[in-house]
């Protein structure tokens, strides 16, 4: 069959299996079965599929059993970039992409050199490297409590050649850490371990479950990670923390009662609180 007749009758067994994507994730599992981008594939509609039928058939099956695109091509853009993922680390979500916009829009409100910037939980270090990026004169440090997390973020770190810049540390998020950092940002688990069973499977079967567990209330990791914030948080410090539908009024109080300081939010595409930020006053730290 031809590349735009295989891309055709995938689009249809995916949506005939349930898939809400079938048009795009088929376009892009026929480019990765073939190794090439978009752009080569309509240009050249009516080549034939070839030996890359049975990787593609490969593919299909994955996806028909509800695992992320992503997953299955090994890598995710975000933030204009292409990150290396794999079954250790979560898929990142456009939604983190909102930290970044807060982070950037502090950044520029308060200009600072060589900011040292500390990702808690990196996972895949999508946080760390995005800002390292678009901060040129930062450092930064990511700690993930996984092994094989820790691999992918460094290899996502050297691909970008960032690793002169950033660093990443295995440890059981602050424990391992000496500051002070200038902007300190996570995305922790923070689904509540009851309604792990009802997410969708391409999160629940698929992400890995110590980036999900937040514990029974799903504020498990935000109890651990902030009091400790307070020895590791320079002066004049940002902190910006993902969060969960409903969690924005508790992880406030947690923030308030370690600094002191009031918080604002960031709303996500769909109008929910999905950034909590604080900014340090200039006597945070000794």
């Amino acid at each position: 069959m031809t590349r735009e007749g295989v891309r055709c009758k995938l689009t249809r067994v995916l949506s005939d299996g349930g898939i809400e994507s079938a048009n795009l994730d088929a376009r892009v599992l026929l480019c990765a079965a073939l190794g090439m981008d978009h752009a080569t594939l309509v240009r050249d509609p009516d080549d034939p599929v070839g030996s890359a039928a049975p990787i593609l058939a490969a593919f299909a099956s994955r996806r028909l059993r509800r695992e992320p695109v992503s997953r299955i091509i090994g890598h995710k853009e975000f933030w204009q970039a292409c990150f290396k993922i794999g079954p250790a680390v979560l898929d990142p979500r456009p939604t983190t992409e909102t930290l970044i916009e807060a982070v950037l829009d502090h950044a520029a409100c308060f200009p600072r050199n060589k900011l040292r910037i500390l990702d808690l939980g990196t996972g895949s270090g999508v946080i760390l490297c995005t800002l390292l990026q678009t901060l040129p004169d930062s450092f930064g440090v990511g700690l993930d409590i996984s092994p094989a997390a820790c691999l992918i973020a460094r290899d996502n770190l050297n691909a970008l050649d960032l690793a002169r810049r950033g660093f990443v540390v295995c440890g059981d998020w602050t424990e391992a850490l000496r500051g002070p950092f200038d902007v300190i940002v996570s995305n922790p688990p923070y689904i509540a371990r009851g309604d792990i069973a009802a997410l969708l499977p391409e999160v629940r079967d698929h992400d890995p479950r110590l980036a999900l567990d937040g514990g029974e209330d799903g504020l498990g990791a935000y109890r651990k990670i902030i009091p400790a914030l307070v020895n590791l948080a320079a002066p004049c410090a940002l902190i910006a923390l993902e969060l969960g539908a409903g969690q924005s009024q508790p992880v406030e109080s947690f923030l308030v009662n370690a600094f002191g300081v009031p918080v604002e939010f960031r709303l996500d595409l769909d109008g929910h609180k999905r950034i909590i930020l604080a900014r340090l006053p200039s006597g945070a730290r000794a």
